[in-house]
């Protein structure tokens, strides 16, 4: 699960590098994904919307067994 996951965020991190952003993978249990955003995107005012409307999503899209990403 957890290289399913690395591979949807290496999808999603170009568009976050270009605002000078990341994510971080950092666990996944009982279909909840927790990762850290990292550089301009932990710090953004934006950021709860690229996480649930942005990561979220894609990652829910392409893993049904995802229900929520959380950050810390």
């Amino acid at each position: 699960m957890e290289q399913k996951i690395r591979q949807v965020l290496d999808k999603v991190r170009p568009a976050l590098q270009a605002d000078g952003g990341d994510v971080e993978f950092i666990d996944y249990h009982d279909g909840i994904v927790t990762v850290r955003l990292k550089g301009a995107c932990g710090s953004c005012p934006m950021s709860t919307m690229t996480l649930k409307h942005g990561i979220e999503a894609r990652l829910r899209e392409e893993i049904p067994e995802v229900r929520a990403v959380e950050s810390l």
